[in-house]
């Protein structure tokens, strides 16, 4: 009987499922993982997805998927990042350096994931839930600033 899989082994596994099949949730890899002979619990699967930085992509009728982000650099990430405030950003708020983006739900780690990609030297940092974002940044007057342009980004 094999011994149990190392991290690594785990997470290349489920790149593997998400590759060949369409995984909306994560109840549904828990159960493909276990299908597969892998006992593993849902938190420990969250946080493999939040390491391989999988996004949720819209497959059609208010269905999603699991798929691994397809950016490479820093001007596609604009533009993708562009396209998803235009589709699933709804709301950006603002309290002294820090943002609040609220998005539609299962999207907020898909743009967390692009604002951190751009490496923006005026922001420190990004947390992302289920459908908010909490953005950290330097100072007041550049989070004015974003928030102004991630505002625009929302309008196209």
């Amino acid at each position: 009987m094999p011994g149990p899989l190392s991290k690594e082994q785990r997470q290349k596994r489920i790149q593997d499922i998400i590759a060949r099949e369409s995984v909306s949730t994560q109840g549904e890899l828990v159960e493909r993982l276990r299908q597969g002979g892998i006992r593993v619990t849902q938190a420990t699967v969250s946080r493999d997805i939040n390491e391989l930085r999988l996004v949720r992509l819209p497959v059609g009728k208010g269905r999603h998927r699991y798929a691994l982000a397809q950016t490479t650099g820093h001007t596609d990430a604009l533009e993708e990042l562009a396209r998803l405030f235009q589709n699933f950003v709804h709301d950006v708020d603002r309290g002294e350096n820090m943002l609040v983006i609220r998005t539609a739900e299962g999207h907020a780690s898909g743009v967390a994931l692009l604002l951190d990609r751009v490496r923006r030297d005026d922001i420190v940092g990004t947390i992302a839930g289920e459908d908010t974002i909490f953005v950290v940044a330097r100072t007041t007057t550049e989070a004015e600033s974003i928030m102004e342009e991630f505002h625009a980004l929302m309008l196209g």
